[in-house]
């Protein structure tokens, strides 16, 4: 069942059980009125007959005549019966209406002075009262046919009104919620058309409604902007990484054939053995790259900033002959706290390794300055090298993938060192920053202490 056919059915049920409820109350407080209405009715015949009782020293013919002539007829069926002290019947209404009455019933009578209940199609009242110094018990009986036509009326119109109004209700419910959804069954057929293949279409809504719809229909459509963006960026990024893929492979088949047609020529493979490095250099940093999204961040450890520094600089130092690094820690007193940060050793290590790489490949004289200083609550690591600086341009580009410099044209390297260091580094929610300072490249990152 559809969202639309199930509010539907909910409100149509709940109007449908609401009406039906108030039917029944009406009809419960109607009857209870016709009962009380009634009753008071009898009430007051007994006590007119009551008080003609009190006005007489005795019953005789005319006693009767008057009675009769303020009773009969004035209610449908009606009977009246008294009772002596002794309980014997001293009169009865000139009627052949029976009243089942018991000794039972004037005993009740005697002790609670009044009663009232319903005898088959018929209401009885009796009373009991002291006329002249003498203890008197009268009933009445009497049939209330036109409350109870009231009644029946009253039902017979709540029930045709509560079958016609629902089947109204139902109808208009349906066909009110069908146009209160069609904005949503348009946004419904818009989105469908949507795919790989178009998302540069965007919802249509209007921006002077503000219901749901068009807020929902404006913020899928900045979704629709991101991952147009992001899908964007990912077939470049495929594109570029299968350029740069294909270049050593390229190489590689080449090298290869030469060696085959001269293979007195063992220097080819050499370079066909460096070029393979690179390969893998290359194939391991897009497989660090694609494992990012998917490190567990609950997998840090208390980390030293300059035990992982000198690793980097030991293994640097076995790789590059000719580095040359000074590396300078800008703190009289150094304690452990200042030193620590909250990481994982290994990509820091990484970090570290390709700022390092980085600063000594785009370095003039192949050397590297190192500080490390500490600023309020955090720890400032600063690569340093002179060489060609970057462009404006260049530095708003500086961390997407496979992205070279003018400065880049004449070194090794993949493109990808400056994109790992900063998805790591944001990936612990440390800083990283590209400055030219004395016209020298600087790179600062920023580490907030655990």
């Amino acid at each position: 069942m559809t969202l639309k056919n199930k509010i539907t059915f909910l409100i149509s049920f709940l109007f449908t059980l609401v009406y039906a409820a108030a039917c029944a109350v009406i009809i419960f407080l109607f009857a209870n009125f016709r009962k009380q209405d009634f009753k008071q009715r009898l009430e007051e015949k007994a006590i007119t007959t009551t008080r003609l009782l009190s006005d007489v020293k005795q019953f005789d013919e005319q006693l009767l005549k008057i009675i009769d002539s303020n009773s009969i007829n004035k209610l449908y069926d009606e009977k009246t019966l008294i009772f002596n002290d002794k309980k014997v019947l001293v009169y009865s209404s000139i009627d052949d209406k029976k009243i089942n009455w018991t000794n039972t019933d004037l005993d009740q009578l005697a002790l609670q002075k009044t009663v009232f209940k319903v005898d088959e199609m018929n209401e009885i009242y009796g009373t009991s009262s002291l006329i002249n110094g003498r203890q008197y018990y009268i009933v009445i009986s009497a049939n209330d046919n036109y409350g109870k036509r009231k009644l029946e009326y009253l039902v017979y119109i709540l029930v045709l009104s509560y079958i016609g109004f629902t089947i109204i209700t139902w109808v208009l419910c349906y066909f009110a919620v069908k146009k209160l959804f069609r904005p949503l069954d348009l946004f419904y057929e818009s989105l469908a058309k949507i795919n790989a293949n178009n998302l540069h279409s965007r919802l249509v809504y209007s921006e002077s409604e503000k219901n749901e719809i068009s807020l929902i229909a404006k913020e899928f459509n900045m979704l629709l902007e991101r991952i147009e963006f992001a899908y964007q960026k990912q077939k470049e990024f495929t594109a570029q990484a299968s350029h740069e893929l294909r270049t050593p492979l390229a190489r590689i088949s080449a090298q290869l054939e030469n060696y085959i047609l001269h293979p007195e020529e063992t220097a080819k493979l050499n370079v066909v053995l460096k070029n393979t490095h690179q390969l893998s250099e290359l194939v391991d940093s897009l497989l660090l790259l694609s494992r990012l999204d998917h490190i567990d961040q609950a997998l840090k450890e208390k980390v030293r900033i300059d035990e992982v520094l000198y690793r980097c600089m030991d293994k640097a130092h076995q790789e590059f002959k000719d580095l040359k690094i000074s590396f300078d820690i800008e703190e009289a007193e150094i304690t452990d706290r200042m030193m620590t940060v909250y990481c994982n050793a290994s990509l820091l290590q990484i970090v570290f390794s390709n700022l390092i790489k980085n600063a000594y490949t785009y370095s003039d004289d192949q050397s590297v300055i190192i500080n490390l200083h500490f600023k309020d609550d955090t720890v400032l690591v600063v690569f340093k090298n002179n060489g060609n600086c970057l462009t404006p341009k260049e530095e708003l580009e500086l961390y997407q993938p496979f992205m070279r410099g003018n400065n880049a044209k004449h070194t090794h390297g993949i493109g990808l060192g400056l994109r790992m260091v900063h998805r790591i580094l944001h990936f612990y929610g440390f800083g990283i920053q590209y400055q030219v300072q004395h016209q020298l490249n600087t790179f600062t990152i920023r580490f907030s202490h655990i």
